[in-house]
């Protein structure tokens, strides 16, 4: 039986992706602050309550749970937005929380995958704030951009293992509500350009990204690729 390892799959996409795995047919592991109560029952389903913030402790808690795996994909996608607000505005230790989660504790989880586990394909969850640099985006992007520079030396590093930085379009996850509903769309226009957009409900942006998966591996590995461009 084929393994997926998920990250973030408390709700929003990383949940739908676990869905769709278990329905396939997949064990999934999964990694994230809370288990949805409607894998509790199912044996295939496999999950560790654990912060990424706390990156101090990550291969400590982490290794007994991955050891002797083998993971056809390891899907980063656990990622925490913070404030959308001017960088003069951000506190440095703000600014550092966000890295921790989105950039250094995917470090260490490469880490521990390449020397206790095998795995085909590491595709890592990003953004096109990774390249667009909006206003108010700051940590966000800062720390997207770095996953997508992460992952590019990996995939030199580590050939065996084949890394996407992919940009999964825009989703209806709480992360997206908050900026429609609370942020200021006169003082930081990309957020009325993202009320503008299509965005996708979770269960669809799930089965659009189980279908791209294996596309990737047509790519140069440590590619960055947005779904809304992939032909």
């Amino acid at each position: 039986m084929k393994s997926v390892l998920i990250t973030g799959i408390g709700s929003g996409l990383g949940k739908a992706m676990a869905q769709l795995y278990l329905q396939k047919g997949f064990q999934v592991y999964a990694i994230g602050r809370t288990s949805p109560t409607i894998f509790q029952e199912n044996t295939h389903f496999h999950f560790l309550s654990y912060d990424l913030l706390d990156t101090a402790n990550i291969k400590i808690s982490i290794q007994p749970f991955i050891t002797g795996c083998h993971f056809e994909i390891a899907i980063l996608n656990a990622g925490i937005l913070g404030k959308i607000q001017t960088l003069n505005n951000t506190k440095l230790s703000d600014i550092k929380a966000v890295m921790e989660t989105n950039v250094w504790a995917n470090k260490e989880l490469i880490d521990l995958l390449s020397c206790y586990a095998t795995v085909k394909q590491i595709v890592g969850i990003s953004s096109g704030a990774s390249v667009n640099g909006n206003k108010g985006w700051g940590a966000y992007s800062i720390s997207k951009a770095s996953l997508n520079m992460l992952l590019k030396v990996y995939a030199k590093e580590l050939p065996e293992i084949h890394f996407t930085s992919l940009a999964p379009g825009i989703i209806k996850t709480p992360m997206v509500e908050h900026i429609i509903n609370e942020v200021d769309d006169t003082v930081f226009t990309s957020a009325k350009t993202l009320k503008e957009s299509y965005i996708q409900t979770p269960s669809q942006a799930a089965k659009n990204l189980l279908q791209t998966f294996p596309k990737l591996l047509n790519y140069e590995s440590g590619s960055f690729l947005d779904v809304r461009t992939m032909s």
